[in-house]
């Protein structure tokens, strides 16, 4: 990592609300990150118009132009390295990634999933958490590893689920949170108090048990 702002890669398929989230964090004063590159695989992506606006370099990579995943993967690697990127970010990134791209990549990639892993991976998960009759969801965010939604946890959010909860009703309540999760889980990497040891996350000068943790902890 540079002794500069950390630089970011941001990689989305859609309109990129937690892309914004952290675009938005990264205009704050003293967060420790910036945003070097947003790539989308859709050029319909609507995320690539808000990260315009704010004057970030965009890309677009349509995975059908590539034979097989792994030519994506490499064109994808390609652009985030001639960007400088150090950390890369997925924000609603709807491709699987390479084990090639994951291990290049290692401890330098997150993803942010809308649910309390490891608990609900997958699709439509807020749906599946209603129809399962649990108490609490959330969301997390994780290191990248190849398995889909699976790496060390950062950080998390629990949201209660309601009993008239819907789905789509659950998955606006959980959005809001991983709003929060994502900067933070950015800024403790970007300070150096995230790293990994032995497949779990230790974080530097936060209070047990509330480490990774939004609500009910504070940000430690």
């Amino acid at each position: 990592m540079s002794a500069d702002r950390l630089k970011l890669g941001i990689l989305i398929s859609g309109r990129g609300t937690n892309m914004a989230a952290l675009i938005d964090a990264c205009a704050a004063p003293g967060f420790p990150a910036k945003v070097a590159l947003v790539i989308s695989n859709r050029a319909d992506a609507a995320g690539l118009v808000r990260a315009g606006e704010a004057g970030i370099a965009t890309r677009v990579i349509p995975h059908g132009d590539f034979p097989d995943r792994e030519s994506f993967d490499a064109a994808l690697d390609a652009a985030l390295r001639e960007a400088g990127v150090e950390l890369v970010c997925l924000a609603g990134f709807m491709r699987l990634l390479s084990e090639g791209f994951v291990s290049d990549w290692r401890d330098r990639a997150i993803n942010i999933h809308p649910s309390l892993l490891p608990a609900f991976k997958g699709l439509d998960v807020q749906a599946r958490a209603v129809a399962a009759g649990v108490r609490f969801s959330g969301c997390t965010v994780h290191f990248l590893r190849p398995a889909m939604d699976d790496g060390p946890i950062i950080v998390q959010a629990a949201v209660p689920v309601l009993a008239d909860d819907t789905g789509d009703s659950l998955a606006a309540r959980i959005l809001a949170e991983e709003h929060r999760c994502y900067p933070l889980a950015v800024r403790l990497i970007a300070e150096g108090r995230a790293r990994v040891v032995a497949e779990r996350v230790e974080i530097a000068g936060a209070q047990a048990p509330g480490a990774g943790l939004i609500n009910p902890a504070t940000e430690g």
